[in-house]
């Protein structure tokens, strides 16, 4: 993998980052409003559930 792809990724991730709150910014606040209600661990978990899809993506996309 080159330093390209690796800026392309990242790049990627910002736009995808971007879209919902512009395409809902009213539903992007309602969500950002309920994850304040949850507890460390629950945020912690689904950081976990993400990071496992993410790698098992990569692993899976590179085979």
């Amino acid at each position: 993998m080159s330093g390209d792809t690796l800026w392309v990724a990242l790049a990627l991730v910002l736009v995808l980052e971007g879209l919902f709150p512009f395409a809902s910014p009213r539903g992007w606040r309602k969500l950002f409003e309920q994850l304040l209600q949850l507890q460390d661990g629950q945020i912690r978990f689904y950081g976990l559930c993400s990071i496992v899809v993410g790698l098992v993506s990569i692993w899976w996309m590179l085979s």
